[in-house]
C-alpha cells in the first residue's frame, strides 16, 4: 500500500511539473505576441 501512495505521489508531482512548463509556455508565448505587436506599432 505504502508503494501504491509513493507512485500516486510521484505521478501527481510529475503532472503538476507537466502542467506547470506546459503554462508558462502559453504565457511565454502570449507575451511575445503582445511585445511583437507593440512592437509593429513604433
Amino acid at each position: 500500500m505504502e508503494s501504491a501512495t509513493d507512485n500516486a505521489e510521484d505521478m501527481i508531482k510529475n503532472l503538476t511539473l507537466q502542467f506547470n512548463k506546459a503554462r508558462q509556455a502559453s504565457i511565454t508565448k502570449e507575451m511575445l505576441e503582445i511585445v511583437g505587436g507593440a512592437e509593429a506599432l513604433k
